[in-house]
């Protein structure tokens, strides 16, 4: 199909570039993206007919990675402050 069709995984090394300048970075573009995106996760992981609990577990387990990364510096602070 056509290049602008195609998902990400199936884009060549050498098309890459013409790929992303055919991709919409308006925010509704990008808005349509995320929609996509979560649409296939929920598709591949939790709306599934033998259901388990991945799908959930991976979702909880990035919000905890997320988390973390976000109060890392508070972390390290208070660390640090605890024993000195």
């Amino acid at each position: 199909g056509p290049l602008g069709e195609r998902p990400l995984l199936e884009v060549r090394l050498g098309e890459l570039h013409t790929w992303i300048s055919t991709c919409n970075f308006s925010p509704q573009g990008l808005l349509g993206a995320v929609q996509r995106a979560w649409s296939s996760y929920c598709a591949k992981y939790i709306h599934v007919k033998q259901g388990g609990p991945a799908g959930i577990s991976m979702l909880l387990a990035g919000y905890c990675l997320l988390s973390y990364g976000w109060n890392y510096q508070h972390l390290k602070r208070h660390r640090w402050r605890k024993y000195h």
